[in-house]
C-alpha cells in the first residue's frame, strides 16, 4: 500500500534532537551530583554557575553531534537576545528533567521568547508591520490550539450558540466539523477559495464579512488541500475589513507558512484581532512531539470584549475564575486559555511538558540561527522534488508551477474533472458524473494500485477531485500515484467506450 492520505512528514530536524539529548546528558550529570548519597537518585541543580559548568561540559564534548548546535545557541542567546546565562541553563536543566510542574504554567519564561522570537520572524516577511508583541501558550500541538481557543471563545460567551462563523474554504476538516458539534453549534459560513482563482478569495467572498452577524473567521494558510498562501493583497483586505470590525474575531492557522516564500501572517497584519496558531509538527518532522502555540497580541480585541460584556455575564466569568485569581475580572484572555485547559480547577497544573518546551525551544533555533536558511531552503527542495515527480507523469497541467512563490507544495489537489474531461472529452466527464459516486475513483485506486489518497470533498474543495500529501513517501512512489490515477482513469474511459 502506498499511503498517501496522511500529512505526516517522512523527515525529521536532526541537529536539535542531537542537542536535546547531549542537553540530556549534562542534565543528568548536574543532577546526579547533588545527590550522590543516593545511588540511583537525582537532586534540583544549583543555578549559581550552572553556565560555567554547561560550558566545560560543551568543551569536553566538543566533537559530539548536537554540541557545536548548542555552543552556537548559548552564544546567541546570551550575546543578542541578552537572556541571562545562568537563568538559561538553569530553565534548560530543569527543563529536560521535567522535574517540576511549568512555571509559568503558559510557557517556560526563556522558552516564550525564543519561540516568540521564531515566529515573529517565519511569520512576519513583511518589514511594513505594525509594531505588536504577542503573549505565547504553549500547546500539544495545532489540534489541542483548536480544541482550547473554541472552548474559551464560548465558556466566555465571545462565541454562543447559533453564532455565524464564516470559514475559510477548502479547509482541513475538523475546522467545517467543530462548529457543528453540541458543545458549540455555531452556524457556518464559507468564505470559498477557488481553483480558478489561483486559491485566492475573491472580493465578493471576502464582502462577506462585513456583515455585523458574522463573529469569527477562521482561516488556514496556506490552505489545505490546496496547499497555496493567501496573497499579501488578499490578507490586507482582511485586515482593512477588521480594522473596520473591532469586534471581529480572526483565526489563522499558520503551520505551512514555513513552506512558502516570502510568507505574513495575518496575525502580524491584523495584530489586535487574531489568534495565531502554529504547530511545529510539519516543518520539524516531530508529530509525534505534540509541539504548538497559541499566541495573542498584547493589545487585542479579546479583552476589551470580556471588559464590555453585560455585567451579570461578567460576574459570572468572575465566579469561574475566582479560585484561580483575586482579580479574576482582569485575567487576560490568553490566561483563561491557560486555565480552560485544565476546565479551571486545574490550572495549577496546567502547561505543556517542560521537556517538550526544551526541545520547541531547540526547534525555534535551527531556525534562528545561521543554518536556520539552509534547512528550510532544503525543506522546500524535499516537497518540491516530489510535487515534480508527480506532475511529470501527470496528464494535465500542473495548477501551479514549481517556483511559485505562493506555494507551499505540502500537499496537492488534482482536479479529476478537469483531468478526465482534458484527457477524454466532456462527454467522457458527463457520463462518469452520471454513472458514479466522487469517492468510487478513490475506492477504485485503492483496490487496483494499493494508492490511498483523500477526497477532496472532504475538505469542501470540489467533489471530484483528490488530495495528495507531498509530505510522508519517497521521491518514486509519487510517479507510481500519477501513473495509477492515469491508469485507473483509462479503466473508465474503456468502460464507457463499451457503452457506445
Amino acid at each position: 500500500m502506498i499511503n498517501a492520505g496522511r500529512g505526516n512528514p517522512n523527515w525529521i530536524a536532526t541537529e536539535p534532537r542531537d542537542a536535546f539529548f547531549q542537553l540530556g546528558i549534562f542534565a543528568l550529570q548536574a543532577s546526579k551530583s547533588t545527590y550522590s548519597q543516593y545511588p540511583g537518585f537525582g537532586g534540583v541543580s544549583d543555578q549559581c554557575c550552572i553556565s560555567a559548568r554547561f560550558l566545560s561540559f560543551c568543551e569536553d564534548n566538543e566533537q559530539v553531534e548536537g554540541i557545536r548546535f548548542l555552543l552556537n545557541a548559548f552564544s546567541y542567546l546570551t550575546t543578542q537576545l541578552h537572556i541571562d546565562a545562568d537563568e538559561l541553563i538553569y530553565e534548560w536543566v530543569e527543563g529536560i528533567l521535567g522535574d517540576n510542574y511549568p512555571v509559568p504554567d503558559r510557557m517556560l519564561k526563556n522558552s516564550e521568547i525564543i519561540a516568540r522570537k521564531y515566529i515573529e520572524q517565519e511569520m512576519g516577511h513583511k518589514s511594513n508591520l505594525p509594531n505588536s508583541h504577542f503573549d505565547l501558550f504553549a500547546v500539544e500541538g495545532g489540534t489541542a490550539a483548536m480544541v482550547y481557543i473554541f472552548n474559551t471563545l464560548k465558556s466566555n460567551r465571545l462565541l454562543n450558540k447559533g453564532d455565524e462563523i464564516a470559514i475559510g474554504a477548502p479547509v482541513f476538516t475538523p475546522y467545517l466539523e467543530m462548529p457543528e458539534l453540541e458543545d458549540y453549534s455555531l452556524n457556518k459560513v464559507e468564505i470559498m477559495a477557488t481553483e480558478a482563482n489561483h486559491w485566492q478569495i475573491p472580493d465578493s467572498e471576502l464582502e462577506k464579512l462585513r456583515d455585523p452577524k458574522i463573529k469569527a473567521f477562521f482561516l488556514v494558510n496556506p490552505s489545505n488541500p490546496a496547499s497555496v498562501k493567501l496573497s499579501d493583497e488578499t490578507l490586507q483586505k482582511i485586515a482593512d475589513i477588521a480594522n473596520e470590525r473591532p469586534d471581529l474575531i480572526l483565526l489563522t492557522d499558520d503551520v505551512y507558512g514555513t513552506f512558502t516564500d516570502k510568507f505574513t501572517s495575518l496575525a502580524l497584519l491584523a495584530p489586535k484581532n487574531t489568534i495565531l496558531v502554529y504547530s511545529y509538527s510539519k516543518y520539524f518532522g516531530a508529530t509525534g512531539w505534540r509541539l504548538g502555540v497559541i499566541a495573542v497580541n498584547e493589545d487585542n480585541i479579546f479583552d476589551r470584549m470580556i471588559a464590555d460584556l453585560p455585567e451579570a455575564t461578567r460576574s459570572q466569568l468572575n465566579k469561574r475564575y475566582s479560585g484561580i485569581s483575586l482579580d479574576p475580572q482582569n485575567i487576560k484572555f490568553i490566561d483563561r486559555l491557560v486555565a480552560d485547559s485544565r476546565a479551571v480547577a486545574l490550572n495549577h497544573t496546567a502547561g505543556l511538558s517542560t521537556p517538550q518546551q526544551i526541545q520547541m525551544s531547540l526547534f525555534s533555533l535551527l531556525a534562528l540561527l545561521e543554518g536556520g536558511k539552509d534547512y528550510q531552503d532544503n525543506a522546500k527542495r524535499i516537497v518540491r522534488s516530489r510535487y515534480h515527480a508527480l506532475m511529470e507523469q501527470s496528464q494535465t497541467e500542473p495548477t501551479i508551477s514549481e517556483d511559485d512563490q505562493s506555494g507551499a507544495f505540502y500537499y496537492v489537489e488534482i482536479n479529476i474533472q478537469d483531468l478526465a474531461a482534458s484527457t477524454y472529452g466532456e462527454d467522457f466527464f458527463t457520463w462518469m458524473k452520471a454513472e458514479y459516486e466522487p469517492l468510487d475513483f478513490l475506492v477504485r485506486l485503492a483496490e487496483e494500485s494499493g494508492i490511498v489518497v483523500m477526497p477532496g470533498g472532504g475538505f469542501d474543495a470540489p467533489e471530484w477531485s483528490l488530495r495528495v500529501s507531498l509530505a510522508n513517501l519517497p521521491k518514486s512512489a509519487y510517479s507510481e500515484i500519477s501513473t495509477a490515477i492515469n491508469t485507473t482513469l483509462e479503466g473508465y474511459n474503456q468502460t464507457f467506450l463499451n457503452t457506445k
